[in-house]
């Protein structure tokens, strides 16, 4: 007896896959006897020799190291200097206040980093939790992280498969792949090998693998592969090896904070040495610059930035988008590839009839899906209106469910209802989906039961009356499935299966009154390639009266009459085509990558408007390619068929290696590597596995590919909220900024304390840049295309804006600072005074924040009410700094006359002036740019025209 091979240990070095070798060559090679199993010995030894069945999910990082990541922004950095500068010459408030910004900060994402443990995890418990093995000869139940390999297993409809199987033995064997491999339809086993040792895991027909669900049949083979080495852990293995990108919106602030770092550095500098050479004290420099630094960093920024994001959130998942990561949200705005598994994703996983062949007629079925609402019509007699059709499914809805007659009021002929009655008859469906407890069964018997309901045939009473006699179950060897039901003609055969089989059985065929006639063999094959050829699964239908109550060794006969072909197709979501196109306009380019076949990729492709020239590739046909040539493909290639998790990751990681911002949506286990390597992963909410959803970014809980144009909208509002409010920050950093050094050079007395920079930056600006990230989307918003992934927060027209705006704040807040200087008044009454100055600037500048190219008198003054209410409570705290006598310490701040707030409001409100000049002039420059852009365009299409002529 041979002992389990190395090619256990794993899977590189087979040499031979096992879906190759024949059974006897696999049960040597594992040393078991197919019939009696493993004993109790060699159970205990293989278990200590290969460990249990389970997925290793690997060392969680310490919880003090996930807390101490939180403090690695630049931002952050500064600011823990200044509160420490601040604790060493005891401006204990300017501390405290800094101090709380920081734990605030780092308290917001410490949850985040467990999120990619959860996705290994997932993984794990998609195992069996039990398995049916033989072990001694006899039959038990155990635990399925108990099975080794050699474990002959038992596998039945219904049952997860506990490992990866070599099977031996199959009737009637069928497996749900799909959260596996992508395919829609349930995969039929074989036991014979496949002879091609580079096939994707769904064209191995000999293998069921672990964590599959087994949907007919039944089964029995030897395990090969077990926890980590099964196709499932090697998933697993890929998602735990893959890195996470950081997402564009993380990168664009990271520069952000090392440029203001280096701003900070070199301000500090020039602070210390110009203090030194006018004479100040050390303390006073020290002051002035732990001032400048505060007024320099955006202390609210971070949190800001976490509050934009966290609205974000909650409008997303308003619109059924669920988010994840905090930063993802933004990335959905910037995105410009969107990867998507087609099997509940853009299709709905629900097979469903849409033409019979019948008679020497062809009949379009209308409806999708597994609702019995549609028509039956003759094709060419479908012209009615939609309103029509309406109109005739209102009426529908009074009738039965199920409806009461066999023609429900179409004019079918009678070969076309034989054909639905022997695909309603030929069936081990229960019922239909939402019925009963006991409904369900496999999609393409669900589809030939719509299909009958269509028509008008009542489920239970059509079974009642002709009761069922005899069954020969389907089985992929035979590639048919037949039952002997009671009519009152006596017993009938009824036949479903493969075109060719079905014809081959048959001797006549029906016509269109139901007389039997010579059978044209030629002409429904021809039939059948052509429905094949749009991308339909097809069906053929028989039937025969007979004698006998059973059938004799299982078989039907060949003396059948052919009834007609049932072609199906797994429908594209309705709003799918919408959502393709939504993307397509805003400038986003679509994949479809899916496990089914190619011939059925092309025709879903063709029906949302995906793809080229350049047709579907098939996943083995990249195995061979360098990254050069892949390259090439991707760019070109919007459908891929018969992809693996491998070649799905490789498409995503060539992608983003060419500058891409890539997005992957899916549902299955086989979407969890690539859904963690790019820039964001979108998992069904609905129909997804819990691999999916834990290893992705974003879940749609309606499994609506549609939700995903609302989340790219939301998310191109939140990156222009980060923006704007950004901007607001820093350009009223500016003016605090130029204000502080040009008392510095003055000579001045610096215009405000380091606690009145504070108060600026994490009161009165803390509350209204909070307010800017409620604010709503402008206009025509999704209709711009994808931003430019190297395009910062900060681009040069907001960068130029920024500076003017805070030189002129700052001229306009030194201007009043010299006015009330040149009078007899206090240092504490001056500084009072520049410091409502900027205030009272920050109050009228966060109205032009609001949009950078309307007018403030364009944009309606309650459209974003937080807006309001922030200045309104700002206005109110400022007025305590200044009136109540415990903040006058604290601020060293005195109240200001009537007047006084006359000529400081005045002076406030020239910055709407100059905003609006500004705005003016840039709304010009690019109508003269898109101006220019139709001439030109005018200019080609004129000179085509003249060469035309």
């Amino acid at each position: 007896m041979v002992e389990g091979s190395t090619a256990l240990d794993t899977e590189a070095v087979e040499d031979t896959p096992w879906h190759v070798r024949d059974t006897d060559q696999v049960a040597e090679e594992l040393g078991v006897d197919p019939e009696k199993g493993l004993s109790d010995e060699e159970v205990k030894e293989r278990l200590d020799r290969f460990g249990p069945n389970q997925i290793h999910t690997g060392e969680m990082a310490p919880w003090w190291r996930i807390l101490l990541n939180q403090f690695t922004d630049p931002l952050i950095y500064i600011l823990l200097i200044a509160a420490v500068v601040s604790v060493i010459i005891q401006e204990w408030t300017d501390a405290a206040v800094i101090i709380v910004v920081v734990v605030l900060n780092g308290a917001i994402g410490f949850v985040q980093e467990y999120r990619a443990r959860k996705a290994i995890q997932a993984l794990a418990e998609m195992s069996a939790p039990k398995a049916k093995v033989v072990r001694d000869g006899q039959e038990s139940e155990i635990d399925s992280k108990e099975v080794v390999p050699g474990d002959v297993v038992l596998l039945s409809s219904g049952g997860q498969v506990p490992g990866d199987v070599r099977l031996f033995k199959v009737d009637g064997l069928e497996a749900d792949e799909s959260a596996l491999t992508g395919e829609s339809e349930p995969v039929s086993k074989q036991v014979d090998p496949v002879d091609d040792e580079k096939a994707v895991p769904g064209d191995q027909f000999s293998m069921a693998f672990s964590g599959t669900v087994i949907t007919r049949g039944r089964g029995r083979g030897v395990v090969v592969r077990t926890g980590q080495q099964s196709e499932l852990g090697q998933i697993a293995e890929a998602t735990q090896k893959v890195q996470e990108v950081k997402t564009p919106i993380q990168e664009k602030m990271d520069f952000l904070g090392k440029a203001i770092g280096v701003a900070v550095l070199i301000l500090s500098v020039v602070v210390v040495g110009v203090g030194l050479l006018i004479g100040w004290e050390l303390n006073e420099i020290i002051r002035t610059a732990v001032a400048l630094a505060v007024g320099t960093v955006p202390e609210a920024l971070p949190v800001v930035l976490t509050v934009t994001l966290a609205i974000g959130v909650r409008r997303m998942a308003d619109r059924n988008a669920i988010i994840r990561s905090l930063p993802a949200v933004e990335t959905l705005g910037s995105t410009t590839v969107i990867g998507s598994d087609k099997t509940g994703t853009l299709t709905k996983n629900e097979m469903t009839v849409k033409a019979v062949w019948s008679g020497g007629e062809r009949y379009d079925v209308t409806g999708s899906g597994y609702e019995p609402e549609g028509q039956i019509r003759r094709n060419g007699d479908g012209a009615e209106s939609e309103k029509e059709e309406a109109e005739e499914g209102e009426a529908e809805e009074g009738e039965a469910e199920q409806g009461e007659t066999a023609d429900d009021g179409q004019d079918l002929s009678e070969a076309v209802r034989r054909t639905l009655l022997a695909g309603l008859l030929a069936n081990e469906a229960g019922s239909l989906p939402g019925e009963d407890d006991d409904s369900g069964g496999d999609p393409t018997e669900l589809a030939v039961l719509v299909s009958a309901v269509k028509a008008g045939y009542n489920l239970d009473e059509t079974r009642e009356e002709y009761s069922r006699l005899d069954i020969i179950p389907f089985e992929s060897e035979r590639q048919f499935m037949a039952t002997l039901n009671e009519t009152p003609d006596g017993p009938c055969v009824f036949l479903k299966g493969s075109p060719e089989v079905v014809l081959d059985r048959c001797a006549k065929q029906l016509g269109r009154d139901g007389d039997e006639e010579e059978l044209d063999v030629e002409g429904a094959r021809e039939m059948a390639d052509q429905l094949a050829e749009e991308g339909f699964r097809v069906l053929g239908m028989a039937i025969r009266v007979q004698d006998g109550r059973d059938f004799e060794n299982q078989d039907p006969g060949d003396d059948l009459v052919f009834a007609g072909f049932q072609a199906m197709e797994d429908p594209v979501r309705p709003e799918a085509v919408d959502a393709v196109d939504a993307a397509h306009n805003a400038g986003i380019r679509v994949l479809m990558l899916t496990g089914d076949h190619a011939k059925t990729a092309r025709a879903i492709g063709d029906q949302l408007k995906l793809g080229s020239e350049a047709g579907a590739r098939e996943g083995r046909d990249l195995e061979e390619l360098s990254d050069e040539e892949f390259d090439e493909v991707v760019r070109d290639v919007d459908v891929y068929a018969r992809v693996s998790p491998e070649h799905k990751l490789r498409i995503v990681e060539r992608l983003i290696d060419q500058g891409q911002i890539v997005a992957v949506t899916g549902d299955g286990v086989n979407d969890a590597p690539a859904l963690q390597a790019a820039h964001l992963g979108i998992a069904m909410g609905q129909a997804g596995t819990d691999v999916a959803r834990e290893a992705s970014d974003m879940v749609l809980a309606d499994d609506n590919f549609a939700s995903i144009t609302n989340a790219v909208e939301e998310g191109r509002v939140v990156f222009a909220n980060i923006r704007k409010v950004t901007y607001f920050l820093l350009s009223t950093g500016v003016g605090l900024v130029i204000t502080i050094l040009s008392a510095l050079f003055a000579p001045w007395p610096l215009p405000y304390v380091a606690a009145q920079v504070l108060w600026i930056n994490l009161v009165t600006k803390g509350l209204q840049d909070v307010a800017l990230a409620f604010e709503p989307g402008e206009p025509g918003l999704l209709s711009e295309p994808p931003r430019d992934p190297g395009e910062g927060v900060i681009n040069r027209p907001v960068l130029h804006r920024m500076i003017w705006l805070g030189v002129f704040m700052a001229v306009g807040t030194m201007a009043t600072f010299w006015w009330v200087l040149q009078q007899d008044v206090s240092i504490e009454y001056a500084r009072s005074v520049a410091l409502t100055q900027m205030v009272m600037f920050q109050f009228f500048h966060v109205f032009n924040c609001r949009s950078f190219h309307r007018s403030i008198f364009k944009v309606s003054f309650l459209g974003n009410p937080y807006v309001v209410g922030a200045v309104g409570i700002s206005l109110l705290a400022h007025l305590g700094i200044l009136h109540l006598s415990f903040m006058q310490a604290v601020f060293e701040t005195e109240p200001l006359p009537l007047e006084v707030w006359g000529i400081i409001v005045l002076v406030s409100l020239s910055i709407i002036v100059v905003a609006e000049i500004d705005k003016a002039t840039l709304r010009r420059k690019h109508r003269r740019t898109s101006e220019g852009e139709e001439e030109t365009e005018g200019s080609r299409q004129e000179a085509k025209s003249g060469g035309g002529g």
